[in-house]
């Protein structure tokens, strides 16, 4: 059977359009293609987003910023020592980029100079840890994601 270019070009559109619908079924049935917001309602929080930016410059003229490590107990977030943490307040989020179900929020109430988040809470794989702080009417913010 001779094909002539008429048969070939039918048969390349079948093709093409067969792969497109196979990719999109599959984008749509499989759950490891899908993906959550970061939030909800993003539109309210870029409005707000200067208020950001103005915290971490607040953080950046620190002479001492946040640092966390990883233990057997869990992430330990130090905070500087050279503020009185009896005094801090402020909230911790975490964020799982890959599964919405595990992001959570924890307000930070210290007994000592360092807050840790139980290994239990957190799975491993990638974070962004966001901890919106206040010290004496000072905002302060400190964004970064981490490996856990």
């Amino acid at each position: 059977m001779k094909l002539n270019w008429a048969t070939g070009i039918v048969l390349a559109f079948i093709g093409f359009i067969s792969f497109i619908m196979y990719f999109i079924v599959t984008m749509n049935i499989d759950d490891k293609y899908d993906h959550d917001l970061v939030t909800e309602d993003y539109y309210a929080e870029e409005l707000a987003y200067q208020n950001d930016i103005n915290k971490l410059k607040n953080a950046k003229q620190l002479s001492e910023n946040i640092v966390y490590k990883k233990t057997a107990e869990g992430l330990l977030i130090e905070f500087p020592s050279n503020i009185d943490y009896k005094t801090i307040t402020g909230k911790v989020f975490l964020y799982r980029p890959s599964n919405k179900q595990l992001d959570f929020e924890s307000t930070i109430s210290l007994s000592n100079p360092h807050l840790l988040i139980p290994d239990s809470r957190l799975v491993g794989g990638r974070w962004n840890i966001k901890i919106d702080w206040q010290v004496n009417g000072n905002s302060y913010l400190f964004k970064e994601s981490l490996e856990y």
